[in-house]
């Protein structure tokens, strides 16, 4: 029983640190400090972190950290950089709360310690990018707020109910783990279109023209998603949104053809395997977000969503443009004359 209280102080006190390893590192020199926490003999390594020194240094990075946390895209900023060091202390932090013991077993709790600490990591920065895309800074510091006492109830609670804090981790991480590629592709994607917005890289647009050429490594796949010979009308590249079997935040082309008036294909591919959509519209909008141009596609009750960075955000509009007269009632007249 001692052996699974030590291992579960030792990895939760991993797995918060991946929300704010300085808050972590803090509260619990403090509760140490100030003897709100009576250290049992496996925990006497972790002594230490009441000194005066640590409290005073952790108390600052941590104050540096509430402020920059609460700051719509710097605290984005704060968690890229501190992608490596909360694992790292994390992984630390837990060695430390195992005392001495077996070297081989030190390696193997460090290692999940740092995994577990950068699930958590993962989490919170995931959160925070889609949280950023609102317009409005008070859900920013709503959530800032909530990591904190997180932080805070969690480390009070490690001391008292181990195995059950233990487990919660357990389950987040697990449940982390498990999302994980699909929080990094929006990590990864977001990061993206920042430095897009950033650099104003020029696109290849003249004339309000739509491109018509994608890879001829989706062609594929694109050919098996019409099911017979067409022409491409045009085929622009964007990363695909929410909507009903389409898989968010997936590099690809947007493609219509000149046989099919209502119909618009989705085309990616991935290690997974085709990934590719294609979908039956009835109407086109477009939004502007922060960091991109989001076009809506609607049908069948469905609605498919697809993000264009901002240097492309003229080309979004082409689209729409295009679609909108695709989608328009044919004008009896014109029938009847020709």
């Amino acid at each position: 029983m001692e052996v699974l209280q030590t291992l579960s102080v030792a990895l939760g006190l991993a797995t918060l640190s991946g929300y704010s390893l300085y808050l972590t590192v803090f509260a619990t020199g403090l509760s140490i400090h100030l003897g709100w926490v009576q250290l049992s003999p496996q925990f006497a390594s972790l002594s230490v972190l009441g000194d005066p020194v640590i409290l005073v240094v952790s108390g600052i990075l941590f104050l540096l950290e509430f402020f920059a946390d609460k700051i719509p895209w710097v605290d984005s900023v704060w968690d890229a950089v501190h992608t490596v060091i909360r694992p790292l202390g994390g992984a630390f932090l837990a060695v430390r709360a195992l005392g001495t013991t077996n070297p081989v077993f030190e390696v193997t709790v460090a290692l999940l310690a740092g995994a577990m600490s950068f699930a958590s990591h993962s989490l919170k920065a995931g959160t925070r990018l889609v949280v950023n895309s609102s317009p409005e800074p008070f859900s920013n510091i709503a959530v800032s707020i909530g990591e904190n006492l997180l932080v805070v109830g969690g480390v009070a609670l490690l001391w008292h109910y181990p195995v059950v804090v233990f487990s919660v981790c357990v389950v987040v991480f697990a449940l982390t783990f498990y999302f994980l590629p699909r929080i990094w592709r929006s990590i990864s994607v977001n990061l993206w279109m920042i430095a897009r917005k950033l650099n104003r890289l020029p696109i290849d647009q003249t004339d309000g023209k739509l491109p018509d050429q994608f890879p001829g490594r989706l062609e594929t796949s694109f050919r098996h998603l019409t099911g017979r010979e067409t022409t491409v009308s045009w085929a622009a590249p964007c990363v695909s949104g929410n909507g009903k079997n389409l898989d968010p935040n997936r590099f690809g082309y947007l493609i219509a053809t000149n046989e099919d008036l209502k119909k618009v294909y989705f085309v990616t591919k991935s290690f997974l395997g085709d990934l590719s959509k294609a979908m039956e519209i009835e109407k086109a909008s477009l939004e502007h977000k922060l960091l991109c141009e989001e076009l809506h596609l609607y049908g069948k009750g469905q609605r498919f969503t697809f993000k264009f960075d901002h240097p492309r955000a003229p080309m979004a509009s082409t689209i729409v443009q295009n679609l909108q007269r695709r989608l328009a009632p044919a004008d009896p007249l014109q029938i009847a004359v020709s």
